[in-house]
Order: structure tokens, then C-alpha cells, then sequence
């Protein structure tokens, strides 16, 4: 079983009564017309190889029906919200995902519709598994920066500087920390304050390894070693049941663009 995913990206100008179909669909189709609203839509499928062709399903064949059947739904909702006036909150934004959903599911083949993600900005996503999902997911991600040495005071100088390598210099060594949150919440709860989420996040969390040392600022780091691994724990132990109704669902910490760990908790 394969899981194979395609980015599609279009954009809609809420004050038009169309945009240009255009002809990049790296940028976006449609291509938006003056300053347009920007969407990127993550379709996920699930599915066997197709032996004759290699392929779970053509990416050019979901960006078709994407075009055709999902970007239509967009824009009449975007367009008629915005005439009117109307905000569209993230119960609407998953609304509009389980339309989609319901478009797509049995147009790919015999691939099965596993995901539908769609990005908000470059660092915040809504995410389905389904048109009938009781839950949708939100993640939103978040920088810090802090030192840190990896070593264990049992081992012999030697064995720190085996298991470790460089990360056990004994100066230390910092990084630019990515940290990715994600909640579930009820698919038709009530529409809930991003910024309240982020304050949560800040104070909880970021505040407390944000330019810090971890294994001299953070108490917990005392005795635990702050590897990635440790600090996406760590993260978790901070937020979980912080979210009122929403449940967290994963911590991902990226300690460089090559490393990073996913935390669901116990």
C-alpha cells in the first residue's frame, strides 16, 4: 500500500465574478487576478501501484479534478461570503473541506481519499480524514531558539564523544527550532480564537526554551537529555490539555530541515 500526496495551488479574487484559468500550475490555476486569495490544497491517497503504468494515480488527473470539481466550490463560497460581508471561520473552512471531500472521493480511481489539508499560510493548516470526520485537525507552526549539549555524565568522555559526535561538544551548540502543534477538535465545534491557541503555545511553551540554554535554563533538561526527541516530550507534557474542548494531537519538532521528531503523546 502506497501513500502518495499532491499539492495543488490556486488562487480566487473574491471581487471578480471569474479569475484567468491560466497556465502555471506551480503558481496557482486559476491564477488569481490582482491581489487574490492564495490556497494550497494537500490531497492524500492511499492505494495499490498500478503495474502497467508504476502509478497510484496520474498527479495530473487529481489537479484536473481538483480544478474542476473542487476550486468551483471555493470560489462560490468565497465570493458569496465576502459580497456579503460574511467572515469564514474555521468551521467554515472545514465545511468547505468536506465538500470537497465529497466531490473527489469517487473520482481518483480505486485509490482511497485519505487526507484533504488545506493551508491557511505558509505555517498553519486545517486537516480532514474524512466528509463524515467527527474531528479536523489544526497545526500551526512556531520558531525558537536555543543551545543545548547532548551527554550523559555515566558515560566515559570517549563513549559521549562516540554516541553524540559533535553534538557533544562541551561549549554546546544552538539551533533554530521549528515547533508544529496540532490539535483535533470536534468538526462542528464552535469556531475558536487562533490567537488564543498561539498565546497558549507562547506562554506554555516557547517562552520557556525560547533563547534559553536547555541543559542549564530548563529545569527539566537537569537530568534529561534534550535531544529532539526529548523536547518534542517535553513540549507535549507543556500543552496537553491546554486546548479547552480541542485535544492536542501532535507535537514536530525540527531541530535542523533534515531532523525532526513527532511526539502523540503516551
Amino acid at each position: 500500500m502506497h501513500k502518495l500526496s499532491r499539492l495543488v495551488r490556486f488562487s480566487i479574487n473574491p471581487f471578480l465574478p471569474d479569475d484567468s484559468e491560466g497556465f502555471n500550475s506551480f503558481a496557482s490555476r486559476p491564477a488569481g487576478e490582482g491581489l487574490a486569495i492564495f490556497f494550497e490544497l494537500t490531497v492524500a491517497l492511499v492505494g495499490e501501484v498500478e503495474p502497467a503504468t508504476g502509478l497510484v494515480v496520474n498527479v495530473s488527473d487529481i489537479d484536473e479534478k481538483v480544478q474542476k470539481y473542487v476550486v468551483p466550490i471555493f470560489a462560490r463560497q468565497i465570493r458569496e461570503d465576502f459580497q456579503q460581508g460574511r467572515h469564514i471561520g474555521l468551521l467554515g473552512i472545514t465545511e468547505l473541506l468536506k465538500s470537497a471531500w465529497g466531490q473527489l472521493a469517487d473520482k481518483l480511481g480505486s485509490a482511497k481519499l485519505k487526507e484533504l489539508s488545506l493551508s491557511l499560510n505558509p505555517f498553519r493548516k486545517v486537516t480532514i480524514e474524512g466528509q463524515d470526520c467527527k474531528m479536523s485537525y489544526f497545526s500551526e507552526k512556531f520558531e525558537f531558539a536555543a543551545t543545548h549539549k547532548l551527554w550523559n555524565d555515566d558515560f566515559s568522555d570517549e563513549r559521549n564523544q562516540k554516541v553524540f559526535g559533535k553534538c557533544a561538544n562541551p561549549a554546546g551548540h544552538g539551533h533554530n527550532y521549528i515547533a508544529e502543534v496540532t490539535i483535533k477538535r470536534p468538526a462542528e465545534g464552535e469556531n475558536f480564537c487562533i490567537g488564543d491557541f498561539e498565546k497558549v503555545v507562547d506562554d506554555e511553551f516557547i517562552k520557556v526554551v525560547d533563547h534559553k540554554n536547555l541543559n542549564e535554563d530548563v529545569p527539566h533538561f537537569a537530568k534529561t537529555i534534550p535531544t529532539v526527541e526529548e523536547l518534542a516530550a517535553f513540549a507535549w507534557g507543556k500543552l496537553a490539555g491546554k486546548f479547552g474542548e480541542a485535544a492536542l494531537h501532535c507535537i514536530t519538532i525540527w531541530e535542523t530541515d533534515k531532523t525532526y521528531c513527532c511526539y502523540y503523546g503516551q
